[in-house]
């Protein structure tokens, strides 16, 4: 009998581990990098490949940190939100042009609206790859210091704006 109980036992707890791991938001994966330093960079400019951009040129800044890339589907839906965020002038967002080619990017840009105050070209994807990206569109939110305080997988949606980060934009400009 007692053979019997064990096995079962394992798979009542492995079932109940399946149970509770299908009811998690996919969205919301926990990043290793939320409270940790933004990682260092320096890419060339999306506009104007002669100038750099740094993560040490916003410090003391608060802004938005946009993966997007012409060829990414997803990066369509949010595209709007992301026009109109820029329209407010709250953030300052910077475009993180990944794996993609320069002149694709900028028709991209050309024809749907550029929400950035400026974006940099991750033609290889080890920018990316140093944020932890799994997929464009993600956004991330880093703070005065630097310090990454919140991560988006996935497109931007009306409701992650008005009730996550749009507060906390505000919070972080605030402290």
């Amino acid at each position: 009998m007692n053979k019997l109980l064990i096995p079962l036992g394992v798979f009542l707890v492995l079932l109940t581990f399946l149970f509770l791991g299908l009811g998690l938001n996919p969205r919301e994966i926990p990043s290793p990098l939320i409270d940790k330093p933004a990682p260092h960079f320096k890419l060339a400019q999306l506009q104007d490949p002669t100038r750099t951009f740094a993560t040490g040129d916003m410090k003391g800044q608060v802004w938005l940190l946009n993966v997007w890339a012409s060829w990414c589907v997803s990066c369509r839906e949010e595209h709007p939100l992301l026009v109109a965020l820029g329209k407010t002038k709250l953030v300052p967002i910077i475009g993180l042009n990944y794996k993609d080619e320069a002149s694709a990017g900028m028709k991209w840009l050309s024809t749907n609206g550029d929400p950035y105050n400026l974006s940099i070209v991750d033609r290889d994807g080890r920018v990316g790859i140093d944020f932890g990206v799994y997929g464009v569109p993600e956004t991330f939110v880093i703070d005065k210091n630097g310090t990454i305080r919140y991560k988006q997988i996935g497109p931007l949606t009306a409701a992650a704006l008005e009730q996550k980060i749009v507060p906390l934009v505000r919070d972080l400009q605030n402290s």
